[in-house]
């Protein structure tokens, strides 16, 4: 049987842009330098919210505000299944690069879900769908 993991990811956004961490190298070759969304394991007694918030103060050294649910997929890996539970989210402060191979800003509308874990794909996808044409904001919303 199989191991099943319950990770969180952070969907942070900006100026029509989503923040993607690229993985380096790992023992699971699936998952080798795809883009993810940033975040990690829950642990033990943990809810998904203080899991992410503290997730990001490790891999990011942020503090960050968790918003609100955005999506969930469970996903199945050859060794492993998780389900990740992602979540809209602001920084509050600057981020730093500790774990990741590369932090980028990627543009919403160039979105490749092939680029990315196969477990974020999904959430690619919906936000790809969602915010088609523009992130709206305050002032374009009529």
């Amino acid at each position: 049987m199989k191991k099943h993991l319950q990770v969180v990811g952070a969907v942070v956004l900006r100026d029509g842009c989503v923040l993607a961490a690229k993985r380096g190298e790992s023992r699971y070759p699936y998952v080798a330098h795809k883009f993810e969304f940033a975040g990690g394991k829950i642990e033990p007694g943990e809810t998904p919210e203080e899991a992410l918030a503290r997730e990001l103060s490790e891999e990011l050294l942020t503090e960050a505000r968790v918003l609100r649910p955005y999506a969930a997929v469970t996903h199945e890996y050859p060794d492993f299944i998780i389900t990740l539970h992602t979540y809209l989210c602001e920084l509050l402060t600057p981020f730093s690069r500790t774990e990741h191979e590369q932090l980028s800003w990627l543009p919403l509308e160039e979105l490749c879900e092939e680029e990315w874990a196969p477990a974020d794909a999904p959430i690619v996808r919906k936000l790809r769908q969602e915010w088609a044409g523009g992130v709206p904001t305050a002032a374009s919303e009529t």
